[in-house]
């Protein structure tokens, strides 16, 4: 765990099964202000905004056929991912950063991530 918080807000977006709870999880134990939005299920593109007011913006991408691999039970039709994927798109467009996870591990994601937040807030 960091001895210092980060004063950075950051939002964690992405369809469902994309990581997004387990991100926040090891950004917050790292110190950073986390918070997930729920985008992918708000019909108002820029909810995440209205919500959060992140400095930073983390979008996690996946595929269909990892969301099936991770949710079997609740992964639904691929349109279910693409209604998500509209639904996101104002995010997308304005993520400050895209991390496709559909074949990365969740300490990968990590490290990619906090590299990331090193760079932009040392």
């Amino acid at each position: 765990m960091s001895t210092s918080p980060s004063p950075l807000r950051i939002s964690v977006v992405g369809p469902c099964a994309s990581g997004k709870s387990a991100l926040v999880k090891a950004l917050r134990e790292a110190g950073y202000t986390a918070r997930q939005p729920a985008q992918e299920h708000s019909y108002v593109p820029d909810m995440w905004q209205k919500l959060t007011r992140p400095d930073i913006l983390i979008y996690l991408d996946i595929d269909y056929e990892n969301t099936v691999a991770r949710h079997p039970h609740t992964a639904g039709p691929p349109e279910r991912l693409q209604e998500q994927t509209n639904r996101l798109r104002h995010a997308r467009q304005h993520c400050d950063l895209y991390l496709d996870t559909s074949n990365l591990t969740l300490e990968q994601v990590r490290t990619r991530t906090l590299a990331y937040l090193k760079q932009v807030a040392p």
